[in-house]
């Protein structure tokens, strides 16, 4: 089974779910329990996840997380952290797609600040 390496974001109903996947060692960052749509048991297993805590997909997810349970503010900090990271991922998206981490993250963001993640499903894990 691929892995996946960070989350991206999907509009309900009117486009396809954007999973990012990477050849890296499996490791949970909440990617099933995203897909399932509990973001409570999301933000558990990304919480107790072993990747870095600067790792862009666990910042993306955990954003992905909290924005779906309504808090905003954490999720735009998360999304923040990962925009910033000095380095850079390319990251491969179910639908064949490399997309740059930061890119990910600031969609996030621009979600958030519009208010957008009622409409929107993310999926992830790393």
């Amino acid at each position: 089974m691929s892995l996946i390496a960070a989350a991206t974001l999907m509009v309900m109903g009117s486009g396809p779910i954007e999973v990012v996947a990477s050849p890296a060692p499996s490791m949970d960052v909440g990617y099933e329990e995203l897909i399932a749509g509990n973001d409570l048991a999301a933000l558990a297993a990304i919480e107790n996840s072993d990747l870095a805590n600067d790792d862009p997909a666990r910042l993306i997810n955990h954003g992905i997380a909290l924005a779906r349970l309504g808090q905003e503010d954490a999720a735009r900090a998360k999304f923040a952290e990962a925009a910033a990271l000095r380095d850079r991922y390319r990251l491969e998206t179910a639908g064949g797609q490399w997309v740059d981490s930061r890119v990910l993250a600031r969609r996030g963001l621009a979600m958030v600040d519009g208010q957008d993640f009622k409409d929107y499903a993310a999926l992830a894990s790393r």
